[in-house]
């Protein structure tokens, strides 16, 4: 408190990710600070059955049980200043069931925690690099969605400066980011109008899902204060990309030199170890169902397609971008997989879980992959395809019972329920391309 003080904080914003990665939060004045570490913050548990449109979802343990809250507390260790809004300072919160004591079953930080504890069992520690990108919008009154792209500029791939982002908002958020200390690294406009991409450095997962969830926060909120909408939505727009949430996943594993990365191995095949082969088979075998955490709206499924660099089919290759998984060219410490599946608007928690479970279940297995992809990909006749759609995914996600039991049935019960009332909502909607398709001439 003394601290805060002295940076001239009186405001704690408390935030948790729910279901989907939105951040939910509360502002607690710096004078109430230790009641809410010692007692908690009190939430509605339904918090985490709650949609977009502010549904709340018959998940069990919300409406059923009577809207019985969770308890919410500061983790201090992760306290940063807001750099752009003065006196703010802002935390992660610690979800528990305050009957039982025991972490919410829906918190995805928490499921996240106990893939990494199995994965410890087997002497790893998992690092992760996420790249992600999103689309920065402004407002655009008379226009069907009340947005438009900003700017519309195309072809500006791979770039930065004025050209594609006229009035610097590129520089300005790598810059906030940057002092907001969540280990932001680089940034460019990437391949549509209006489109950007910012990578983070890698870390241990935990970590590198909590600085994506603070990273999302983060760039949504700079952009509210310019009165523009930064979106993660997988493809906001038919004429337009899609946007991509990219994990790079190694392992670090003891030995009798300190510390050495797992998955690199010279003398092994393309110059993996057995374990990143045996990840890349784990990934490659559970893909179906890890699409439902990795595309997790009904939206996601339109990012996929021919000549997208959205992986549709199911494959692997060396340094291959049309490939799902691609192995880039570094080896020894640089050695690594590259999940290329998820899209911008996964829960980072979820993504990364799904992943490293994925992998981890590969390497007990102990099967060697498919061989790799090798030339342009997208060939039906080669690979097999990942689900089509939202509903697809949800049911080859219930099916994969290695992976749920390694997820917990608990979440995933919630997750499914859930997911399944999108895609009910979904399909009951009269949607406009409906209405211009059939209303005149039907």
């Amino acid at each position: 408190m003394e601290r805060l003080a002295a940076e001239g904080v009186d405001v704690v914003r408390v935030i948790y990710p729910d279901l989907i990665g939105t951040d939910r939060a509360r502002d607690v004045l710096v004078d109430h600070l230790p009641s809410a570490c010692e007692h908690g913050l009190a939430f509605c548990r339904a918090v985490y059955h709650t949609s977009p449109q502010g549904d709340v979802v018959p998940v069990a343990g919300g409406l059923d049980a009577g809207l019985p809250d969770i308890t919410v507390r500061p983790d201090l260790s992760t306290l940063a200043v807001l750099p752009w809004e003065p006196g703010v300072a802002t935390c992660l919160g610690e979800v528990t069931d305050p009957a039982t004591g025991a972490p919410a079953a829906e918190s995805p930080r928490d499921l996240l925690r106990s893939v990494l504890s199995r994965c410890a069992e087997q002497g790893l520690r998992p690092v992760v690099g996420p790249e992600l990108e999103y689309f920065l919008l402004e407002p655009a009154p008379g226009t069907p969605s009340g947005w438009r792209r900003a700017p519309e500029t195309t072809g500006a791939v791979y770039t930065a400066g004025l050209r594609a982002d006229p009035d610097n908002h590129l520089l300005r958020t790598l810059r906030h980011l940057r002092d907001l200390n969540i280990g932001v690294i680089t940034g460019n406009h990437e391949f549509d109008g209006g489109q950007y991409e910012i990578n983070l450095t890698h870390s241990g997962a935990l970590d590198a899902a909590d600085r994506s969830f603070r990273f999302k926060a983060a760039v949504k909120e700079l952009a509210r204060r310019e009165g523009r909408l930064a979106t993660f939505m997988a493809k906001p727009y038919a004429d337009a990309g899609g946007s991509g949430f990219h994990l790079h996943l190694s392992c670090d594993a003891p030995d009798e030199k300190g510390v050495r990365n797992a998955f690199d191995d010279p003398a092994g095949a393309y110059g993996l170890s057995a374990s990143a082969r045996h990840a890349v088979a784990g990934i490659v075998a559970h893909a179906p169902a890890l699409a439902a955490l990795a595309n997790p709206t009904v939206n996601s499924y339109k990012r996929f397609g021919p000549d997208t660099l959205a992986p549709w089919l199911i494959d692997w290759g060396l340094d291959n971008r049309s490939a799902m998984v691609r192995i880039p060219p570094e080896r020894g410490s640089g050695a690594r997989v590259e999940l290329r599946l998820g899209d911008a608007s996964a829960n980072p928690y979820l993504l990364v879980a799904g992943t490293i479970a994925a992998a981890l279940l590969g390497i007990q297995a102990g099967e060697e992959p498919p061989a790799p992809l090798e030339g342009y990909g997208y060939d039906t006749a080669r690979s097999a395809q990942l689900p089509r759609d939202l509903s697809s995914s949800l049911d080859a996600l219930e099916a994969d019972t290695a992976l749920t039991d390694l997820l917990g049935k608990g979440f995933t019960s919630s997750f499914l329920t859930y997911k399944r009332n999108e895609v009910e909502r979904f399909q009951r909607h009269v949607t406009d391309w409906e209405f211009t398709e059939y209303a005149y001439h039907l």
